[in-house]
């Protein structure tokens, strides 16, 4: 079975695994309320979706 003849070092390692971790969540901003809104999602604030209202939020 072949086997590492020397470490990989730490710099390698982590290159390696740049790709791995969590990237940030997208977000944009809701036209009516200006609230921040995760992309492709209904404003929690407004019940608007691409500038339409689809659902009626109670206060």
């Amino acid at each position: 079975m072949a086997v590492p003849k020397r470490r990989q070092s730490n710099q390698k390692t982590r290159s390696r695994r740049a790709h791995d971790f969590l990237t940030p969540r997208q977000l944009t901003y809701c036209p009516t309320c200006g609230k921040a809104v995760p992309t492709h999602r209904i404003c929690a604030t407004c019940g608007h979706y691409q500038g339409r209202p689809v659902v009626n939020v109670v206060e």
